[in-house]
């Protein structure tokens, strides 16, 4: 799944790309990827785009004098770009094209999804926060003001454990399964830690991990082209998919825990004091 510092990297690039030109088609192939109807994707045709922006995970093309087009890529969506679209409209059938946006240069992009789960999602609307998953998150990680203050006082009294939090959009935004596991990795922490229990000073380390994970991985990723990305991100990753290879840091094993559709990363050395974290399923948690 894209996460922030890849949805950020194509913020930037649909910035010097797509800002200045005017979109002349937007072609669904899979109606189940439109998930707004009123305006229609069609609101934003002949109209310039004037702005990119992300939220969270999600992108949004602000057009001259009109609706947003905003598209959340999900676990298995990417965005393609194109110095010259193929001529005629795509073809519905079982490929993963889901929709293509063209603009008057004959450039563009199209929309793809893998796999048989389709939650990709392309929303027309007259203001990003109209909608939901946008208008429930939480602050972004990277914002000037989100400081260590700020971060305390989210994790004060939550009582789930520190993986979970931080994938909640709705407590912090665009931080998913990749670099939450990275992140606890760096602040040498156990993904089943309570998030109430930390103490200040372990609040603070990993308020600098959060941080400095993220920074680090949007400036690797600032200026790649978009078709290479998702290589971009794996090739960064210390923990996160790479179960039975060595810690980069200390040498252990990378160890797994699955649960029914995801599964985690972590090294025992670093993060659990060198103990092997149970399987969640069977409701043995080490902390």
């Amino acid at each position: 799944m894209p996460e922030l510092p890849e949805v950020e990297a194509l913020k930037d690039f649909l910035t010097e790309n797509l800002v200045g030109h005017e979109i002349v088609r937007v072609l669904p192939v899979a109606i189940s990827v439109l998930k707004t109807y009123d305006p229609p994707p069609t609101a934003v045709e002949g109209r310039e785009v004037i702005a990119v922006h992300r939220h969270g995970k999600f992108l949004d093309l602000e057009t001259d004098g009109g609706p947003h087009f905003v598209t959340h890529l999900a676990r298995a969506g990417w965005l393609h770009w194109k110095d010259r679209l193929p001529d005629g409209p795509p073809r519905p059938g079982k490929g993963p094209l889901a929709l293509r946006v063209a603009l008057e240069t004959g450039a563009g992009f199209d929309l793809t999804e893998a796999g048989t789960q389709k939650r990709l999602a392309v929303y027309v609307v007259a203001d990003p926060h109209q909608v939901p998953g946008i208008a429930r998150l939480g602050p972004d990680p990277l914002a000037e003001g989100f400081d260590e203050t700020s971060f305390a006082a989210l994790l004060k009294d939550e009582r789930r454990q520190l993986k979970g939090a931080l994938r909640d959009q709705t407590l912090i935004a665009g931080v998913g399964n990749a670099y939450s596991d990275e992140i606890l990795h760096a602040a040498r922490m156990s993904p089943f830690k309570l998030a109430a229990s930390l103490t200040p000073e372990e609040t603070a380390t990993l308020y600098r991990a959060l941080r400095e994970t993220l920074t680090e991985a949007v400036e690797r990723s600032r200026g790649v082209a978009a078709g290479r990305l998702k290589s971009e991100k794996k090739s960064g990753l210390r923990v996160h998919g790479r179960t039975g290879d060595a810690c980069p840091v200390c040498g252990d094993t990378i160890r797994e825990v699955s649960f029914s559709d995801s599964s985690l990363q972590y090294c025992p050395t670093c993060q659990t004091g060198g103990r092997p974290l149970a399987d969640r399923r069977m409701s043995r948690l080490l902390k």
